[in-house]
């Protein structure tokens, strides 16, 4: 039976448009599983003409293989002198994880986390946050893993947002009729990294629809939510 994950609200308006948000809930998902079979398995068979679906970000990683393990990490000295200097936060691993701050020098190098870290810190004199994420881009501020609170086993790997998240939501599309968007989202941010061509919403109104986080934040295991326009 469909239905909206306990505490969280079924419906919602946007712009004088009622939707309801029913969670699907998955098995664990594993890294390397096909996200096509995951999405015929709970998403065809409840799934009607009109309908769309959000889709977290995690999952997608995870079939694609998309994860930096803390093995395979060297962590340096910069990042563990850099990590001391960020702000933690509520809703996952920031950059005062080393190893997170490590992935950022990797990804983009010393010289331009050098430079974030110094205007982010500039930028706290002000009381402005996220100028660090702003300097670094979406990579760094959608890394997920290397924190292990809600799933022990994901304290050893980070996981880097979907590659080519547009082509994901078209493939879905193209192999089970069935519109889709990707999305990092927490109880405090919406982000959408893709949606499929044929999905007729801007990314404001989409973002609209969820930002009060239907998946949840736990071990709901409902990776993904069917947005019905009633």
């Amino acid at each position: 039976m469909l239905k909206a994950n306990d505490g969280k609200e079924l419906e919602t308006e946007v712009e004088g448009n009622k939707y309801c948000r029913y969670a699907i809930q998955t098995h664990y998902v594993q890294i390397g599983e096909n996200y096509i079979d995951i999405m015929e398995k709970y998403v065809k068979p409840v799934y009607k003409e009109g309908d769309f679906i959000s889709i977290s970000e995690k999952i997608i990683s995870l079939c694609q293989k998309r994860v930096i393990y803390k093995k395979d990490m060297k962590v340096s000295r910069l990042a563990k002198f850099l990590s001391k200097f960020a702000m933690s936060s509520d809703v996952g691993i920031g950059v005062d994880s080393p190893y997170k701050m490590q992935v950022a020098i990797d990804l983009c190098g010393c010289f331009k986390v050098i430079y974030a870290a110094i205007r982010a810190g500039i930028g706290k004199l002000f009381k402005k946050k996220g100028i660090f994420y702003d300097i670094v881009g979406q990579e760094i501020s959608g890394l997920d893993g290397f924190y292990g609170k809600v799933f022990p086993e994901y304290s050893e790997f980070g996981i880097r947002i979907p590659e080519n998240p547009d082509k994901v939501c078209n493939e879905i599309y193209q192999k089970l009729g069935i519109n889709s968007m990707i999305v990092d989202a927490n109880d405090f941010n919406v982000e959408i990294l893709g949606k499929s061509s044929n999905l007729c919403y801007n990314d404001e109104v989409l973002k609209q629809i969820i930002k009060d986080n239907p998946a949840g934040q736990s071990k709901q295991l409902t990776p993904i939510i069917l947005i019905r326009k009633m």
